[in-house]
């Protein structure tokens, strides 16, 4: 693999973008839980709730696609100052929501502003990931811990935004809180402004967009892994388990909904905390250290493969109804929330270990695209599964998704032991 041309020992610049990707990644989810709750409130089915998300995944696809080129053209810093400011941008429309507009106006809008801060997500994560590959020290496990620290920490901050944004909203309501998070955005985007370090890339002219289309078989392959493995979590993730928790939990009165925000905000954050925490463990847990391309290649397959057994069994429990079943289903999900995080940090470092310094934008931008293919599958299929057969068919859907995942990934068995011998 050739070694990338410029690697700015950056650790100030590290801290920063981390820093930044933390504000955004804390404002998202507490944005997903607010319009998920409070739509649901005001009687959305499952499939409307979708289709407020459907815009923002779509978006996420296309981002991904140009984002990598973009980046390359205009510069990492360009693409992380326009991911904050358009999500600034975002909250400001979603305040203006008015209760007074039809059922079909207001979907309309939802999606569309939701559809902009997918735009917003998409080029943060892209610049965020990408300066890892070129700030990273070299050797001893230093990328795949620098990656696991970046996801991992996101997450974990993610998770902490679910349980705001359900919080939030019981306290203070919609749009006073929607309008909170873009004051609060707004500032750290001028202090990231104000003192991000030199050291990363400033784009170059002659990047030219046909060079988004990797043709390398590792990154087409795992990036299909990719789409597969988080399709598989947001067909539950994103409508199934928030709206039947709430159906168990609340009893219809304000007070009933207050209390199922908070309970289902909490779980929502633990889970992505869980997550988060165990992404960052993931290199110790593999022994990246001393691991090879392949071996951890090989580890990867092994991990999706068990995660394929976890939904199938959640989906016979609450089918079979037994006793005790929603103690049972936030277990079973933590441990598949523990199976996937080391699914998605091998992902991460592996997209990174493949591409070089000169395509790292590139590759990094079409492997999040199908990252974000696989959460616009998931979702619309969240919502259509789970208003066809419940959490049943939603956690059976996940099932399938990861053993599509697990036939993807070993088709990189062959491709890396003949590209990174051990």
């Amino acid at each position: 693999m050739t070694a990338a041309p410029h690697r700015p020992e950056g650790l100030a610049a590290y801290i920063t973008v981390t820093a930044a990707y933390w504000a955004f990644m804390l404002t998202d989810g507490a944005l997903r839980m607010l319009v998920l709750l409070h739509f649901h409130t005001l009687g959305f089915s499952p499939v409307q709730l979708a289709y407020l998300f459907i815009l923002y995944e779509v978006m996420g696809v296309v981002t991904n696609l140009s984002a990598g080129w973009l980046a390359a053209r205009f510069g990492l810093t360009s693409t992380l100052y326009a991911g904050l400011g358009l999500q600034i941008i975002a909250l400001i429309a979603l305040a203006q929501l008015d209760p007074t507009w039809s059922l079909t106006t207001s979907v309309v809008f939802v999606m569309v502003v939701q559809g902009l801060s997918g735009v917003a997500k998409d080029l943060a994560k892209m610049s965020a990931k990408s300066a890892v590959k070129l700030l990273a020290p070299e050797g001893e496990g230093g990328l795949f811990k620098w990656v696991a620290v970046l996801t991992g920490s996101k997450n974990a901050v993610k998770g902490l935004g679910f349980l705001l944004g359900a919080v939030i909203l019981a306290v203070w309501g919609f749009q006073a809180s929607v309008w909170v998070m873009a004051a609060v955005l707004a500032v750290i985007l001028v202090g990231v402004i104000a003192f991000m370090p030199p050291g990363l890339p400033q784009g170059k002219k002659s990047a030219k967009f046909s060079h988004v289309f990797s043709k390398d078989q590792n990154v087409n392959r795992l990036s299909l892994a990719r789409m597969f493995l988080f399709g598989a979590r947001d067909v539950w993730f994103v409508v199934g388990i928030p709206i039947y928790f709430y159906a168990v939990l609340s009893d219809g009165s304000e007070e009933g909904n207050r209390a199922a925000f908070f309970i289902i905000g909490t779980f929502m954050a633990a889970w992505i905390i869980l997550y988060g925490f165990v992404q960052g463990l993931a290199p110790k847990l593999l022994k990246a250290k001393t691991a090879t391309t392949p071996e951890i290649t090989r580890k990867a397959i092994l991990w999706v493969a068990v995660l394929t057994l976890i939904p199938l069994a959640l989906a016979a429990a609450v089918y079979a109804n037994l006793p005790g079943l929603t103690p049972i289903l936030v277990a079973g999900l933590l441990v598949f929330g523990f199976v996937f995080a080391v699914n998605s940090s091998v992902h991460s470092y592996l997209i990174l270990a493949f591409t070089t310094g000169e395509r790292v934008t590139m590759d990094v931008g079409f492997y999040y695209m199908s990252n974000a293919a696989g959460r616009l599958i998931g979702t619309l299929l969240s919502g259509l599964s789970y208003q066809l057969g419940g959490l049943p068919l939603c956690l059976l859907t996940a099932a399938l998704m990861a053993a599509a995942s697990t036939l993807a990934a070993n088709r990189l068995r062959s491709v890396t032991a003949n590209t990174y011998p051990a």
